[in-house]
């Protein structure tokens, strides 16, 4: 992937640091979750290239967003690139795993996001950076639910984007510590293809899921009406 600066409308993305580059699930994440409750505090888990942070102070006008990232590099390249945004007053980035965030932050948060590690199979690269942020050893799906149950708010909403594989697992873990999903969409690359991901809005309250789907492309970079919505906020060319 490309250690190129990342160009949105409102703001750059510095990556050459990071193991994880700008993706199209953190942009998905990132312009899906809802701001209907209007957060006055929001935490981005695991921020990497500071995108999520970035993208929730351009959409929301929460006091407080708080970011944070354990990689010693990644961490530095998310200050950076928080600090150049027009939003740099109202965002911060804690350099520490989330065990250890977990256990002394008192503060709940009104909105939590993770685009966390994927696989929970065995399996590594010879890029240790990378393994870090990718693979679940990292930070396990139970390790985070309950973390996040711990630090959000009453009525806050936690929400997450994940293989679709992993759904079912990660709503048993999620049900375990008292949260329930408000808001599934599934999303497909294109009209023919498996579904791929799933993005989830999880909260306190036990109520009936609303249900949908989103597919990115008709064909080889001809964007859905849908996801165009979704994305144009952000991307140069949507």
């Amino acid at each position: 992937m490309s250690n190129k600066p990342f160009q949105f409308k409102e703001f750059t993305i510095q990556q050459d640091r990071c193991a994880m580059k700008v993706g199209t699930d953190g942009v998905l994440l990132g312009a899906w979750a809802s701001l209907a409750q209007e957060p006055n505090s929001i935490l981005d888990i695991g921020a990497g290239t500071g995108l999520l942070t970035l993208m929730m102070a351009q959409r929301s006008t929460a006091e407080l967003i708080d970011a944070l990232e354990i990689d010693d590099a990644t961490y530095e390249q998310c200050v950076d690139n928080l600090e150049a945004s027009p939003w740099g007053d109202r965002l911060f980035c804690y350099h520490a795993g989330f065990d250890e965030f977990v256990a002394e932050i008192d503060d709940t948060y009104d909105l939590i996001l993770s685009n966390p590690p994927f696989y929970t199979e065995n399996y590594t690269t010879e890029n240790e950076q990378r393994d870090k942020a990718r693979f679940n050893f990292s930070l396990p799906f139970e390790e985070l639910i309950s973390g996040a149950a711990k630090l959000l708010s009453p009525n806050g909403t936690f929400n997450v984007i994940l293989p679709y594989k992993e759904e079912s697992y990660f709503l048993e873990i999620a049900k375990a510590n008292n949260l329930f999903p408000l808001s599934i969409t599934r999303v497909k690359g294109n009209p023919t293809s498996e579904i791929k991901r799933t993005l989830l809005e999880l909260s306190f309250k036990n109520v009936s899921s609303t249900y949908s789907e989103l597919i990115i492309e008709t064909e080889r970079h001809v964007y859905t009406p849908e996801y165009i919505a979704l994305t144009k906020d952000f991307y140069l060319k949507m």
